[in-house]
């Protein structure tokens, strides 16, 4: 790392700041992290060994289920130990190339979860619209197909942002990140080189891979409603569109959080820093910490599950 007129050529070590202007009470902020992330674990954990253990379960919908509590976990995974770290033993630093390959995995993973959530809206159109031709149509080799063609999505559009940091910028005017946990727009506010290609690239990755899922995704659900709407019984238009209601609310919470903080970090220009950065963390740790909650409480396989591991009485 060598330093020419006040900026640092291809620093090897940058610093995590954690919250801007909340540094003083981080420690403190640190426990209900703490306790949202360690709640989400054992909520996700529980939801997989519920759908392994259960052959009933081995149904598409659920099967999507367990990719998506999966990617929940491994995404709080990715910055809540190293936030800790900075929150309460002052370990702010981290390797110039681990914190990209964090960015690439938070967003990788970002996109991976807004892939299933458009393959559970399908398979709920494909359920309800053409029922007959569901079992058929959503086999466990195109489930397989379609959780390895989200991941190489994914990983293959975020990775060109990683390579555009490592590759173009060379030059920065801090080491310091106002972030805690490496995100490619407080990465790349570092630079003192151009960085209007960074920039475009980072809103085409978000909007060609979020916006188009959102499209898809309200396209599908409103094929359902005008299925559902159009089914002659009261009961079976219920039935139906109760098995949709858990995914609603998961994609309504992953979205709504997800453009919130998007669109406050971008055009919030008079909103407090330390406000963009506590968004930015809750936008990935409060999906992973309800949706285990609201498939627990919406789902009845799943709650009769969880009924029998915790109220089972024990044999005479």
């Amino acid at each position: 790392m060598f330093k020419f007129n006040s900026t640092v050529f291809m620093p090897s070590v940058l610093t995590l700041i954690g919250i801007p202007g909340l540094e003083s009470v981080q420690c403190w902020i640190g426990i209900p992290f703490c306790a949202m992330y360690t709640i989400a674990l054992l909520g996700n954990f529980l939801l997989l060994v519920i759908i392994k253990s259960e052959q009933r379960l081995h149904e598409p919908m659920y099967l999507f289920l367990a990719m998506l509590r999966t990617i929940d976990i491994a995404l709080s995974t990715c910055i809540l130990p190293k936030m800790l770290g900075i929150f309460w033993f002052h370990a702010p630093d981290i390797y110039f190339d681990v914190c990209l390959l964090q960015m690439w995995l938070v967003h990788t993973f970002q996109c991976i979860e807004s892939g299933i959530l458009l393959a559970m809206a399908l398979d709920r159109c494909v359920a309800i619209c053409d029922p007959l031709r569901h079992a058929t149509i959503f086999t466990h080799q195109l489930l397989t197909q379609i959780g390895v063609g989200v991941t190489l999505r994914a990983a293959l559009l975020s990775a060109p942002c990683l390579i555009l940091i490592k590759c173009r910028l060379k030059y920065y005017r801090t080491t310091v990140v106002s972030h805690s946990y490496c995100e490619h727009t407080a990465i790349v506010k570092l630079a003192a080189e151009d960085v209007r290609i960074n920039k475009i690239y980072g809103l085409f990755v978000a909007f060609s891979i979020l916006g188009l899922d959102i499209v898809f995704i309200i396209l599908s659900y409103f094929q359902i409603f005008i299925t559902v709407f159009n089914l002659p019984l009261k009961e079976a238009r219920l039935k139906a569109f109760n098995t949709c209601i858990a995914h609603i609310c998961v994609f309504l919470e992953f979205y709504l959080l997800g453009f919130f903080s998007f669109f406050t970090h971008r055009f919030g220009f008079h909103i407090p820093p330390c406000i963009h950065i506590l968004l930015s963390n809750l936008y990935l740790l409060v999906p992973p910490l309800l949706n285990p909650i609201v498939y627990g409480v919406k789902t009845k396989q799943i709650r009769d599950r969880v009924s029998k591991i915790f109220y089972a009485k024990n044999p005479s």
